[in-house]
């Protein structure tokens, strides 16, 4: 791609999601007192369910040790300290997701509400016709473009700021746990402290690569592939509300009709395959990470330097720590679903902006 084509894109997503921000935001400037009381809620939870995780986890070490000394008073005290446990991660479980769809209707409600009063003042809903290209079918957009794009900053920014905490907590456990490993180069011993941690590391930066090489194009296949999708359901409804013309005519739309369902059906096959490609390093790091992670451990546990209760705790913090530092991977697909909905509610927003200008300007001349 030549460079000016680069830096015209980029212009072009700034120029996107600064509009979209800039209409988005109207729920966190208005509603201050609710959109503050909902956000302290959620930060507040994420927070309590971290603190409970942590309480599990030394649960585990605590069990399996108790099951490895064959000693019985202990594991039944475990078994019944892990009820209360158990019973407050799944209480913060429900009220995390009540928390985050009310903060997303809310924030849904508002924003929709915003579009659709541009929308239809000065009946600009029939003078859209099409104004800009992506601008189509404006009905999908506020109803589900902004749904989708109201959604996912929600459950991302919750996410992300759950995997920050939950690396920074776990990484003391890692390093507490794991100690240091003596490893043989070159007919040489070398010490390697907390090198749980740096596996953990050196591992996660792996599949986020892999990651970003096997799916770099998914973004732009799922805009592409929903711009498809609105352009069918607009062709179609200008067939079905328009007067029935001539033959010729009838037969020409029918051709239009086909060659937008070609489209869809094209990208639909382009978006299988990045699915198939991402899901190869998903699905595959479902499989490593827990392996890895015992793998880790086994030379220290079989050493005798380690308890199977550590082995055990070291090996859940592994993958909690690596499933932290994978947000990106495991939210891959729904960054790039929020990114093409909000693209495509700034494109109406953009529409109805140049229609507004071209009203003012309408006005000025006349006056």
């Amino acid at each position: 791609m030549p460079p000016f084509q680069q830096i015209s894109l980029i212009l072009d997503e700034r120029q996107l999601l600064t509009r979209f921000w800039q209409a988005a935001s109207v729920f966190w400037r208005v509603q201050t007192g609710r959109a503050a009381t909902l956000a302290i809620f959620l930060v507040a939870v994420v927070l309590v369910q971290l603190v409970v995780q942590v309480a599990l986890n030394m649960w585990n070490r605590r069990f399996f040790d108790a099951l490895e000394r064959k000693d019985a008073a202990t594991v039944w005290l475990q078994a019944q300290l892990f009820v209360p446990l158990a019973a407050g991660s799944i209480v913060l479980a429900a009220a995390s997701v009540w928390g985050r769809m009310t903060a997303q209707r809310s924030w849904r409600e508002a924003l929709t509400r915003h579009v659709i009063e541009k929308w239809m003042e000065k009946d600009r809903f029939h003078q859209l016709n099409h104004l800009a290209k992506g601008s189509e079918n404006p009905e999908y957009r506020i109803s589900v473009d902004v749904r989708i794009a109201t959604d996912a900053p929600i459950d991302l920014s919750l996410a992300f700021f759950s995997s920050i905490l939950t690396a920074l907590t776990f990484f003391g456990v890692l390093w507490t746990i794991g100690g240091s490993i003596d490893v043989a180069v070159f007919g040489r011993s070398v010490t390697f402290p907390g090198y749980l941690v740096f596996g953990v590391i050196i591992y996660s930066g792996m599949v986020t690569s892999l990651m970003i090489v096997f799916g770099h194009h998914l973004s732009s296949v799922i805009e592409r592939n929903n711009q498809a999708e609105a352009e069918f359901r607009a062709a179609a409804d200008t067939f079905r509300q328009e007067p029935a013309p001539q033959n010729e005519h009838q037969v020409d739309r029918r051709e239009t009709l086909q060659l937008k369902l070609q489209a869809v059906l094209l990208w639909w096959r382009e978006f299988s395959w990045q699915l198939v490609r991402t899901t190869l390093v998903s699905h595959g790091n479902f499989l490593l990470a827990p392996v890895v992670a015992w793998m880790l451990c086994a030379p220290k546990y079989l050493s005798g330097s380690m308890s199977l209760g550590e082995l055990t705790q070291a090996a859940a913090a592994f993958v909690v720590v690596q499933g932290a530092f994978n947000w990106f991977v495991d939210n891959y697909q729904r960054l790039a679903d929020w990114r093409s909905s909000a693209h495509r509610v700034a494109t109406l927003l953009l529409a109805l902006d140049e229609l507004e200008a071209k009203e003012r300007g309408e006005k000025s001349a006349t006056s």
